[in-house]
């Protein structure tokens, strides 16, 4: 079976975040005018913010397949994962992340372009894959994410 291209990706990523929010038709009209759409958190999950400039080296040490979506925008020195619903309590000591409270609207560009400063570092693949705020926490951490010894 032959991997979607990165425009198949793209579509299928988009819908699912578009599905994501109350209104996708607000968010499909917010993209086709090249402009962030916003999307409220809560529903489909949560939103771990984090600086750009400092916690760009966890996103290195998670490795691709255990990555969910993953936003930035440059000029803000912003990041923001995209984790479970649960995730607020299991990164409440991670002094470095702030779990957005659910409500809280992630302006969000479609997969594939850079609109106002952000894009995805790890786009949406249409899957509702997150990443497991354990994996986060520990990418974050001094030593960085490791793989179980069994897994090696």
């Amino acid at each position: 079976m032959a991997l979607p291209n990165f425009a198949q990706r793209c579509e299928a990523g988009d819908a699912w975040l578009a599905d994501c929010s109350v209104r996708p038709d607000l968010v499909r009209m917010a993209w086709e005018t090249e402009a962030l759409a916003p999307i409220a958190s809560g529903a489909h999950w949560l939103v771990a913010e984090g600086q750009l400039a400092t916690r760009y080296d966890a996103l290195a040490r998670i490795p691709v397949r255990l990555r969910g979506p993953v936003l930035a925008d440059l000029a803000a020195d912003r990041l923001w994962w995209l984790v479970p619903l649960g995730a607020a309590e299991e990164l409440a000591d991670v002094r470095q992340l702030l779990v957005r409270p659910p409500g809280w609207s992630l302006r969000c560009p479609p997969g594939g372009w850079h609109i106002d400063g952000r894009t995805w570092l790890t786009h949406p693949d249409g899957s509702g894959q997150l990443t497991d705020p354990a994996v986060l926490a520990a990418a974050i951490g001094p030593g960085g994410y490791r793989l179980p010894a069994e897994a090696s």
